[in-house]
């Protein structure tokens, strides 16, 4: 026991230490403690949590260390620490959603993937930042303060999953659940160096999630590794009876698909970046990418991309409109509870006319088919970037709800939006650093093709250490 809690067992993946729980070669209650002296020195400099709640926790790590020595069954997750956005909402606990207007909210039942999560074995540590009502792409809360890069505090992390993607980059938690409206699971693990899926629509339950836009809203891991995503993935995915929007479609085994060779497989490589401008040290970071690919035996296939940004602006016009009808009636009643950045945001979508939003929605299909017709039938998966330029910093970010916002906003999710308008699976994987702040390509397949992405993110991962890098910050905490 001693030489193990001797290793930076809070570096491990999250199927090791579970593996290492279940063996009796360290407890659940030693993981939890360690993971709680953990948050107690970086909480104060990366502000990623909501909410703490470290006897809970210990609660029930005992518990799981009691059925393994009862030699009960216990789940693949048996005692590994998570935190969750504070947006699943969980009975009778505060969910704040990162906004004043629910800070005393206590929803009356528990999030489906929380209970799945639950049963199998994993403790949840508390509630993680997040973006106010997880809108804004920069990670910024001015109820809840910002959220902290631990590559560089002085640098977002990428919302709106913020906490999520600091905390695990931080090695505070083993993986963290998000949310995907517009990019907000892909950002932040882009920008904290880690993986993260958005699903197909259906794949994964939304009930007992906050709803924001109810057209293109996915939940999602963040984790260290695309293995530890797609296992995670693995337990949250499925058809669920209270969301009548999941699939019934069987899920795949998500972990074999990490163990498969990606030899002659096919990876659509844009010609060019469908008009958005891409960082160069970001796109030298691609071309890396891309290298490792081929040496693995994949062929490379040029393609031609749509219009990105016109994909993103039919996109803003459904999760705006669909925003606005949730928030019509605390715009007009409690104004001066949202931030101006949000409030901005939100009401932009009071202006939509019905007109412009219908017909966007009646296009999804016809634009999703000629993507299909003219990317992923020449291809097993795009590649693409997830985010066109490095992590900004907070200050230069922080720029409220003033001229420069569009063009922010573009910067950060002009490559992750037109997939939620699509309705297409996209993963996250890091791809090297610029400037010690990392950067990261996204694999987008076919509808329900996550089993894809795992196998060629996760051979990426094999060929190369991006994702076993540490920030100092966390390595100096042990």
């Amino acid at each position: 026991m001693a030489q193990i809690l001797g290793e930076d067992i809070w570096n491990w993946e999250l199927t090791r230490l579970a593996d290492a729980i279940r063996r009796r070669d360290i407890t659940a209650v030693e993981a939890v403690e360690m993971a709680i002296r953990r948050v107690e020195r970086l909480q104060p400099r990366l502000n990623c949590f909501i909410t703490f709640e470290p006897e809970e926790a210990l609660a029930r790590a005992g518990a799981i260390d009691d059925r393994i020595a009862r030699r009960e069954t216990v789940g693949p997750l048996a005692g590994v620490p998570l935190a969750h956005k504070d947006m699943f909402y969980r009975a009778g606990r505060i969910s704040s959603c990162g906004s004043a207007l629910r800070r005393e909210f206590r929803p009356g039942y528990t999030a489906n993937v929380l209970q799945r999560l639950e049963a199998a074995g994993a403790v949840t540590l508390g509630t993680l930042n997040m973006s106010e009502f997880a809108n804004g792409p920069a990670g910024h809360n001015v109820h809840f303060g910002d959220c902290r890069n631990p590559w560089n505090p002085a640098h977002v992390t990428g919302g709106s999953s913020s906490g999520s993607g600091s905390a695990v980059a931080g090695r505070l938690v083993w993986g963290a659940l998000g949310s995907d409206t517009g990019g907000s699971i892909r950002i932040p693990a882009a920008l904290c160096g880690l993986a993260g899926l958005k699903p197909t629509p259906g794949r994964i339950s939304r009930h007992g999630g906050m709803p924001l836009s109810f057209s293109t809203d996915c939940f999602g891991p963040l984790t260290r590794s695309v293995r530890d995503c797609a296992v995670l993935t693995q337990i949250i995915a499925g058809d669920d009876p209270d969301d009548p929007t999941t699939s019934d479609r069987p899920v795949p085994d998500y972990p074999a698909a990490c163990r498969a060779d990606v030899a002659g497989l096919r990876l659509g490589v844009p010609r060019d970046h469908g008009g958005l401008e891409v960082d160069p040290a970001v796109e030298r970071a691609m071309a890396a990418s891309l290298a490792v690919y081929r040496d693995l035996g994949v062929e490379l296939v040029e393609v031609d991309i749509p219009d990105q940004p016109e994909m993103s602006h039919l996109a803003n016009l459904v999760s705006r409109s669909e925003a606005a009808v949730r928030h019509r009636a605390w715009l007009r009643e409690r104004p001066g509870d949202y931030s101006d950045q949000v409030a901005r945001r939100m009401r932009l979508g009071l202006h939509v006319p019905a007109t412009h939003y219908i017909e966007a929605l009646n296009a999804r299909g016809r634009h999703l088919a000629e993507f299909v017709a003219a990317v992923l039938d020449k291809c097993d998966a795009l590649h693409l970037p997830t985010v066109a330029v490095p992590a900004p910093t907070i200050a230069e970010s922080d720029i409220g709800s003033g001229q420069a916002l569009p063009a922010l906003l573009l910067k950060l999710t002009g490559f992750t939006r037109p997939m939620n308008y699509l309705g297409l699976p996209a993963l996250s994987v890091p791809a090297g650093f610029v400037d010690a702040l990392p950067v990261a390509f996204q694999l987008i397949g076919r509808p329900f093709a996550e089993a894809m992405l795992f196998r060629l993110g996760a051979a990426h991962q094999r060929a190369t250490d991006w994702h076993e890098r540490v920030p100092s910050l966390a390595a100096d905490a042990a």
